[in-house]
């Protein structure tokens, strides 16, 4: 699979060590991941308004205006994108303070990219997990799931969906980008006494895929499936 024709997440960047970026930026966007990058505190705030992101790497000593002070300016806009900091600072009080405005991780330099990778993906993950919480999850483009309801729905358009299609979309969407096998999807869709089949399967799957787009859910032959 090439991980660059699927976007696993858009990040900016702030970091004004133009190697470090750069370095940063290959790193991630070799698993998948859309990155913006930023120079200065100026530069961030001119990026937040061009695009969304969902999530935020914040170095805090770069030029105009230090990171903790973007993010203290954000949070008190109603801005929660999740962030990590990744500073040379190492004190207990740069972290206490990074914490008390509103960081949800931490990473001092110098830092293995595979830790910062890890890291991402876990921050990702869990803020998925709070808006599936919070019923409405925003899929991709226009498109949003309400869990209690079951819907689909656009601008245009809105979709009750079956409640196979709504378990499996459920269960792809809380591993989102990650494979889910044949049989976790039929323990999920399919009650206990019920028959299954993978037949029966690629049905419910090809009936998601009109509604998102084929593109969206890819089958790995012998694996399972995967909503990117």
């Amino acid at each position: 699979m090439n991980k660059n024709k699927h976007t696993f997440g858009k990040v900016l960047l702030l970091e004004d060590d133009y190697t470090l970026s750069e370095i940063i930026q290959e790193s991630l966007e070799e698993e998948g991941y859309k990155v913006i990058p930023a120079y200065d505190g100026e530069e961030v705030f001119e990026k937040i308004y061009e695009h969304s992101f969902d999530i935020f790497l914040f170095d805090v000593k770069v030029p105009f205006k230090n990171g903790f002070d973007i993010l203290n300016e954000l949070r008190n806009d109603n801005n929660f994108t999740p962030t990590i900091f990744i500073t040379s600072l190492s004190s207990i009080e740069d972290l206490s303070k990074a914490y008390t405005i509103g960081c949800d991780d931490y990473l001092r330099k110098p830092f293995e990219l595979e830790e910062l990778k890890f890291r991402i993906q876990t921050l990702l993950k869990r803020n998925l997990i709070q808006r599936i919480a919070t019923d409405k999850v925003h899929i991709f483009d226009d498109i949003y799931f309400e869990f209690q309801k079951n819907k689909l729905s656009s601008k245009d358009s809105s979709t009750i969906l079956t409640p196979k299609e709504s378990k499996i979309l459920k269960a792809l969407l809380k591993n989102r980008n990650e494979i889910v096998s044949n049989d976790i999807l039929f323990k999920t869709a399919w009650d206990y006494n019920d028959e299954y089949s993978e037949e029966s399967l690629r049905t419910h799957i090809k009936a998601l895929r009109k509604l998102l787009g084929k593109d969206k859910i890819l089958n790995f032959r012998a694996q399972g499936y995967m909503l990117c």
